[in-house]
């Protein structure tokens, strides 16, 4: 073999190692991008998946809220009715604790357990009030719960 044979040998095994590295280091970053693009493709459909549960979750304790709300209101309507037709409305409470110098020179009245006679606009106006208690201790139990589910799990 002559020496532009060998040349020619040499020369076509250089273009050759020269094209395999070329091509491979192209391949590599092809499948460095195409796992970069199904990583991050991944992430997105397990994003998606949280917040759909999420989304579930939230919407299930709405619904529980709600639903308590309302029939909460509902008890507060027919109380409401009941005052307005002329019925009685009986609201349970009990006085603070008096000391004694002031049972001795207080005038006879009413005692600690015994029932007090609303008027009706006095009545309504007791309603009213319960019915803004219930509503924020609603929202306040329900936030609590949206807290506990969502932002510290």
């Amino acid at each position: 073999m002559n020496w532009r044979n060998q040349l020619a040998i040499v020369a076509v095994c250089g273009v050759a190692v020269c094209s395999a590295v070329y091509y491979h280091g192209k391949y590599a970053e092809e499948r460095e991008r195409a796992n970069t693009a199904e990583n991050n493709l991944r992430l997105a459909n397990d994003t998606i998946t949280d917040m759909a549960r999420r989304e579930r979750d939230a919407a299930a304790l709405d619904a529980k809220y709600t639903q308590e709300l309302s029939i909460a209101n509902a008890e507060n309507d027919s109380l409401r009715q009941r005052l307005a037709a002329g019925g009685r409305v009986r609201v349970a409470g009990k006085c603070p604790a008096v000391p004694a110098t002031t049972q001795a020179t207080s005038p006879p009245g009413v005692g600690h357990d015994a029932s007090v006679e609303l008027t009706a606009s006095a009545g309504s106006n007791v309603l009213d009030i319960r019915a803004g208690i219930i509503r924020d201790q609603t929202a306040l139990r329900a936030l609590q719960e949206y807290i506990n589910m969502q932002c510290l799990k």
